[in-house]
């Protein structure tokens, strides 16, 4: 019998949680990533099984070789947790900061819980998430600062492309995604997907 464990929200809210007691929270429980909304909510998420865990390393590969060829910046795994400015801690699939500003950091705060909205993040729907969530997740990033966002979702077979000052498109897969300025020259081949 194949069990799926579903993503779990627990009202944290009122015990008002440091960074220090969520980084136990997660060491605690490596199994399983967490994150945080900006309410206080303690979100709890299984891990992913074998063909998600796949494509999101290739996904990690894919811009990690492009960064390391443009050196424009720095690239995060799913495990990095960022606080961003509305207080949220997110952990998004793959996640870009442009250098200048990671450097922008102090060495402290780039070993904690860095305290930055990241330039570009993508999200990939499992089949433990509910397309709603992510994309309501998505919006946070934009709300937050991220300049560029894409939420790839194979079960519906798309791609939603969120970026600052623009109209979310929904494109059917697979498909090419340009990174355009925010990640110059980075073009990311979704076929097949």
């Amino acid at each position: 019998m194949d069990t799926v464990m579903e993503t779990i929200i627990i009202d944290c809210s009122t015990a008002e949680l440091t960074d220090e007691q969520f980084l136990y929270i997660c060491r605690q429980n490596e199994a399983l990533r967490f994150e945080m909304t900006a309410q206080g909510d303690l979100i709890v998420m299984p891990p992913v099984g074998g063909t998600s865990g796949n494509r999101e390393s290739d996904l990690n590969a894919d811009v990690q070789i492009w960064n390391r060829r443009s050196r424009l910046g720095k690239v995060f795994s799913s495990s990095t947790v960022f606080r961003l400015p509305n207080g949220a801690k997110r952990s998004p699939d793959v996640a870009w900061v442009e250098q200048s500003r990671w450097e922008a950091l102090s060495k402290e705060d780039q070993e904690k819980f860095p305290p930055i909205a990241p330039d570009f993040v993508i999200e990939l729907r499992s089949r433990t998430d509910r397309l709603a969530s992510l994309q309501a997740k998505m919006q946070e990033y934009l709300d937050n600062g991220v300049r560029l966002g894409w939420l790839i979702n194979p079960q519906d077979q798309q791609v939603e492309v969120y970026a600052l000052e623009a109209v979310t498109v929904t494109l059917p897969l697979p498909t090419q995604l340009s990174g355009a300025a925010v990640l110059p020259g980075f073009v990311l081949d979704l076929n097949p997907f």
